[in-house]
C-alpha cells in the first residue's frame, strides 16, 4: 500500500480512538443526571451501569470472530455506528432496568469497537514498521479529556437528551467521515505477519503462542487495574487520607490522566529509543515507584505527585500489550487481550474496596503498585519475544 494510503489509514482510525473516548466521556459525566431521571437507587444504578461492562465482556471474543472473517474496518465502522447511535438512548428510559438494557447496547458497542479499531491499528502498526501504537491510545485520552471538558460546560446549560444527541450526531459525522477512508482500503498485511492458515483462513496459533497472548493479557490487567483504581478511589483517598479540599481531591486524578496523556504522546519514541521491553519494565517500575508514593506519601502535593508519575509509567504498557498479542494471533488476540484488561478495570475498583476495609486505603491503593510491578516482571521474562 503506497505511504499516502497508509496516512489517510492512520489519521482514520486515530479518528475513531479519539472519537470513542469523547462519547464514552460524554456518557459518564450525565450519569448523575440519568440517575435522577430513572429514580434509580445507588444499588440499582450500579445494577444498571454493569450493562456496560457485561456488554463489552461479552461483545469482545465475538468481535474478534467477525474481524477475522469480514476484516477489522467494515467491523469498525459497524460497531462505531451502533456505539453512536447508542449513547443517545439512555435519557429516553425511566427505570433502572430499561437503563440497564440500553446500557448493555452500549456497552457491547463500545467492547466491540475497541477491538476492532484496535486490530486496524495493530495491522497498521505492522505496516509502518514503527511502534505508533500509543499514539492511537492518546488520541483516544484525548478525546475523553474533550468529551469530559465539553460536558462539565454544558451539564448545566442543556439535557442529557439534547448533550447526548448531539454527541450520537458528531459521532456519526466522524464515522460517515473516517469510515469511508477505512472502507475503500483493506487493511495491510506485510509478509512478515501472514502466518499458517487453516481452510477458513483464520491463521492457526500454537500452545505457546496462546500462552503468550494471555501473559501479554497480563501486563494489560496490570495496566487497566490501575487506571480503575485511580478513576474511582483516587479522590477519597486525598480527602479521606489526606484531607485535601474537594478541588485538591479532584485534582488527583487530572494528574493521573493528564500524565498518561503526555506519556502515550511521547510513547512512539521512547518506543524507538528503548523498544517495548525496556519500555515496559520501566513503565512498570516507574508506576509502581510513583503509586507508593501516592498511596503512603503523608501530603497532598507528594501523592499528587506520584499520581502523575504513576501515570507516565502506565501509559504505554496497555497499548503495547494489545499490539504484541496482536501481532502474534490477530484480531483473537487483540480481543483476549482487551478483555483481560477490561475486566482489571472492573476487578480493581471492587477488590481495593475490600482490602481497604480489611487494611485501610492507602495500603490497598498499593496493589496498583504491586501489579505495576508484576508488568515489569513479565517485560523482563518475555523481553525476547517482545523486542528491546
Amino acid at each position: 500500500m503506497p505511504g499516502n494510503g497508509l496516512t489517510r489509514l492512520r489519521v482514520a482510525i486515530t479518528a475513531f480512538f479519539a472519537l470513542d473516548g469523547f462519547i464514552f466521556a460524554g456518557w459518564v459525566v450525565r450519569i448523575p443526571d440519568i440517575k435522577q431521571q430513572t429514580h434509580a437507587s445507588a444499588s440499582g444504578l450500579g445494577l444498571a451501569l454493569l450493562g456496560v461492562s457485561a456488554g463489552a465482556v461479552l461483545t469482545m471474543t465475538l468481535t474478534g470472530r467477525l474481524c477475522r472473517r469480514y476484516g477489522s474496518h467494515p467491523v469498525t465502522v459497524a460497531c462505531v455506528t451502533v456505539l453512536a447511535l447508542s449513547v443517545a438512548l439512555p435519557p429516553l428510559v425511566h427505570s433502572a432496568l430499561a437503563l440497564g438494557g440500553v446500557l448493555l447496547l452500549f456497552g457491547a458497542a463500545y467492547g466491540g469497537a475497541n477491538v476492532a479499531f484496535n486490530s486496524a491499528a495493530v495491522d497498521l502498526v505492522a505496516a509502518l514498521r514503527r511502534p505508533v501504537m500509543p499514539s492511537f491510545h492518546a488520541a483516544f485520552s484525548l478525546g475523553g479529556m474533550v468529551g469530559a471538558g465539553l460536558g462539565g460546560l454544558v451539564a448545566g446549560a442543556v439535557s442529557p437528551t439534547l448533550h447526548l444527541l448531539g454527541i450520537t450526531t458528531a459521532g456519526l459525522l466522524v464515522t460517515l467521515v473516517a469510515g469511508r477512508a477505512l472502507l475503500r482500503q483493506e487493511a495491510p498485511v506485510p509478509p512478515g505477519r501472514r502466518g499458517p492458515e487453516d481452510g477458513n483462513g483464520t491463521r492457526r496459533t500454537d500452545g505457546r503462542t496462546r500462552g503468550l497472548v494471555v501473559v501479554f493479557g497480563l501486563v494489560a490487567l496490570c495496566t487497566a487495574y490501575g487506571e480503575g483504581a485511580m478513576a474511582d478511589w483516587g479522590a477519597l483517598h486525598l480527602h479521606q487520607d489526606l484531607a485535601a479540599s474537594a478541588g485538591a481531591a479532584a485534582a488527583g486524578y487530572a494528574c493521573f490522566a493528564l500524565a498518561m496523556t503526555v506519556g502515550r504522546l511521547t510513547g512512539t519514541a521512547l518506543l524507538e529509543r528503548l523498544g517495548r521491553a525496556r519500555t515496559v519494565i520501566a513503565g512498570g517500575t516507574t508506576a509502581a515507584a510513583g503509586m507508593v508514593l501516592g498511596s503512603l506519601a503523608p501530603s497532598v502535593w507528594a501523592a499528587l505527585i506520584g499520581f502523575a508519575v504513576t501515570g507516565l509509567g502506565l501509559a504505554n504498557l496497555f497499548p503495547i500489550a494489545v499490539e504484541r498479542a496482536g501481532a502474534l494471533s490477530g484480531p483473537s488476540g487483540v480481543a483476549v487481550a482487551s478483555t483481560l484488561g477490561y475486566g482489571g478495570m472492573l476487578l480493581g475498583p471492587p477488590a481495593i474496596g475490600f482490602m481497604a476495609d480489611w487494611f485501610s486505603l492507602p495500603t490497598a491503593l498499593t496493589s496498583v503498585a504491586a501489579l505495576a510491578a508484576v508488568a515489569a516482571l513479565v517485560g523482563v521474562a518475555t523481553r525476547r519475544v517482545m523486542g528491546g
